[in-house]
């Protein structure tokens, strides 16, 4: 009897143990994977584990906004590269090319979206759906650069980049603004003090290092992985965009200090000239964005974005750099047909080539080319009754974007360096008096040209 007993109370322990064991199983299943995201099904082909964890996760991210009516589009650049690999066939197939999971399933930890500010204001009923789906949500804000200028630096802060985690992948949804020029514009990803920076890997992420510029896309709906997305109708050209979209801000702060000492020239004649400066700029501007001649703010007219945030009135011209690299024989004749004629032409495509321009009443555009050597670029220079010749020389240099007269534009990145190269240390006091020959601190002596070449190489008209 007693060892009746015995087996009972063990078969009963046993049992016990059993029901406790499929309890915490589908507690785990049904709740905690739910909740953490820590056990996806497999989707289409794909391997399980981390691979179903991304695209579930992109998955529930895009069923999140969606229920917001939030339009948002991919913007990841691992992703779109592959993308871009298939693009006629994504574009032709409405189920997607491909059975298997290859596009979101790709090893990352984050996929990035593109959110329109415009397109959505209300924030709150959004992150309470998320955190109800298991994510956790980060937003980073900083100041609204948009609102600063010379009267006023507002110092309001909008916006900038949400991160939405689930299980071990994250989405990085990067805000975009429109700007006055006619583009678009996401700030820098940079934590306050309380934040968790282990949140997530920061580091590794595509947008947010520094502030950026970009055109406003024309956007395609396709399916990818089972799952309708937006994404650039050309992903190779956003790819190339994302690779040169570095922006930087006028330094309204500093300008502010800089007229404090040198007060502004209000006369009626200054702002006239900033008035043609601005409209030569724009028209220079489209001339060559419509060649797809690359060019930037130089010589003066960059001192003044970067001195001052504004055309230097005793200036009287507008002056651009492009590399030679990039010259092409329509650069002329595409000036002449938007209404400005040539008024000078010195050096050759080989050596020192400039052009000049005849705006409105005395005010002309400059374009100098530049040259790049193994460790310095140089622009060069000519005196048309002599036919010396001179050379500026500048430390190497990148091209960023900024925002000038309501015009996206490019500036060097480095612009301490390249302002200090031409205008010396001295760069913030003003000069009413320059001599091209003589002045700037990076002139050279370059020789003379050959008597036999001058009808080639100084036209003046």
């Amino acid at each position: 009897m007693q060892k009746i007993n015995r087996n009972v109370v063990l078969a009963l322990l046993s049992l016990t143990s059993l029901i406790f064991l499929l309890f915490q199983l589908c507690y785990y299943k049904f709740y905690l994977s739910q909740k953490n995201g820590a056990a996806f099904s497999k989707v289409r082909g794909s391997q399980s584990g981390q691979e179903s964890t991304r695209w579930h996760v992109v998955r529930k991210f895009l069923g999140l906004i969606s229920s917001h009516n939030i339009p948002v589009y991919l913007i990841d650049p691992l992703i779109l590269g592959l993308v871009d690999k298939d693009i006629e066939q994504i574009r032709s197939s409405p189920d997607g090319p491909s059975p298997e999971c290859k596009y979101f399933c790709t090893p990352r930890d984050f996929t990035t979206f593109a959110l329109l500010d415009k397109t959505w204001k209300h924030e709150v009923g959004l992150f309470r759906t998320a955190e109800k789906m298991g994510f956790q949500w980060l937003k980073i804000i900083n100041k609204d650069p948009r609102l600063d200028g010379m009267d006023d630096l507002s110092g309001m802060e909008i916006p900038l980049h949400y991160i939405f985690k689930l299980a071990s992948h994250a989405i990085h949804l990067v805000v975009f603004y429109e700007r006055s020029g006619n583009f678009l514009w996401h700030g820098p990803l940079r934590l306050k003090q309380h934040m968790d920076r282990k949140f997530v890997p920061f580091r590794k992420l595509h947008f947010g290092r520094y502030p950026g510029a970009y055109e406003k896309p024309e956007l395609l709906l396709v399916s990818i992985d089972d799952l309708k997305v937006q994404i650039p109708k050309n992903p190779s050209s956003f790819l190339e965009e994302m690779s040169h979209s570095r922006f930087l801000e006028c330094r309204y702060r500093e300008a502010r200090a800089f007229f404090q000492l040198y007060p502004d020239d209000a006369s009626l004649d200054a702002v006239e000239f900033r008035k043609k400066a601005k409209s030569l700029l724009h028209l220079a501007a489209l001339t060559l964005n419509n060649l797809g001649v690359k060019f930037w703010l130089s010589s003066g007219t960059c001192l003044g974005w970067y001195r001052q945030c504004n055309v230097i009135p005793h200036s009287k011209d507008v002056d651009l750099g492009i590399f030679i690299r990039d010259y092409k024989a329509d650069i002329i004749p595409a000036f002449q047909n938007a209404g400005l004629p040539l008024k000078h032409k010195f050096g050759k495509v080989e050596d020192s080539l400039e052009l000049s321009f005849q705006g409105e009443d005395d005010v002309k555009l400059d374009i100098f080319f530049f040259y790049e050597e193994d460790d310095h670029i140089w622009n060069g220079g000519t005196q048309a009754k002599s036919g010396k010749k001179f050379k500026y020389l500048f430390p190497k240099f990148t091209l960023c974007w900024t925002e000038f007269v309501e015009l996206k534009v490019h500036v060097p990145c480095e612009t301490l360096q390249y302002v200090e190269a031409n205008y010396g240390p001295e760069w913030k006091v003003p000069v009413k008096t320059w001599d091209w020959k003589s002045s700037p601190f990076n002139v050279q002596d370059n020789g003379v040209w050959p008597i036999d070449e001058w009808d080639n190489v100084i036209q003046i008209y």
